[in-house]
């Protein structure tokens, strides 16, 4: 996929400095700091501390592009409760010229609303089409464990040639099901999608020629693998796990 023809190819700010700095969410680092976001065009990972304002950035992304705030595809129009911000309406997309044949809002937090939407999409009695479910390995995701849930959906329902934004998809995977998606992402990018992912997984960020952008208080800074914070404090804990727990007055 060239420079051009990913799906989304940056994210500006609109009229972000003229809103109160002092206010939920424009007073958050990722949306203070945004001016100009470039992405890459197969994987990007937006990486930083809690707080700063990733997930909230991603999630006006997915809603500006057409996605359900609570995650889903471009299909999904439930809403369990309105919690998401109206950042979506001070920012603007550039895209690439080809568009998608598929999309996918993944909300860590918000995907057992998900799973009851299609469970409750598939006992409609006016719905005769095959079930969603079908799409997701053909068992209800409410009768998986939550990490086999996840990763049915990796698995099952992403089909390529998409855009796929996905906020902390490590959250329910074991380290082993987190190195399997790294093979299911690389197939995927071979069928021509793009990722944007917010993650802290320091497994998910090792997917080679990433694009890694971390926030801080100053602003955005891309930086390579080794040079992220997960990586230098996970291989300085795990290289001597005493010193680091002494350390912590464990």
């Amino acid at each position: 996929m060239t420079l051009l023809r990913h799906y989304i190819r940056s994210v500006l700010s609109d009229d972000i400095e003229s809103q109160n700095q002092n206010e939920y969410p424009f007073c958050l680092p990722a949306v203070k700091c945004l001016g100009k976001l470039d992405f890459g065009p197969q994987v990007t990972f937006l990486v930083g501390e809690n707080g700063t304002g990733k997930s909230t950035l991603l999630e006006a992304i997915a809603v500006a592009y057409g996605f359900n705030a609570e995650g889903g595809s471009q299909n999904f129009n439930f809403d369990t409760r309105d919690t998401h911000s109206d950042l979506y309406k001070h920012i603007r997309l550039v895209k690439g010229v080809d568009r998608p044949k598929d999309g996918y809002f993944l909300r860590a937090e918000s995907y057992y609303n998900v799973a009851t939407n299609i469970d409750e999409m598939d006992e409609d009695p006016e719905n005769i089409g095959p079930p969603l479910k079908d799409s997701y390995g053909g068992v209800s995701l409410h009768e998986q464990s939550h990490g086999e849930s996840f990763f049915s959906l990796f698995k099952h329902r992403l089909f390529g040639h998409g855009i796929y934004l996905l906020d902390e998809p490590e959250a329910s995977l074991s380290p082993q099901r987190q190195m399997a998606l790294l093979i299911r992402m690389r197939e995927l990018v071979q069928q021509k999608s793009q990722f944007i992912i917010a993650t802290h997984s320091p497994i998910l960020l090792s997917y080679p020629g990433a694009t890694i952008i971390e926030l801080d208080e100053e602003g955005y800074c891309e930086v390579s693998y080794k040079q992220t914070e997960h990586y230098q404090l996970y291989k300085s804990f795990l290289s001597d796990p005493d010193r680091m727990i002494e350390k912590l007055g464990l």
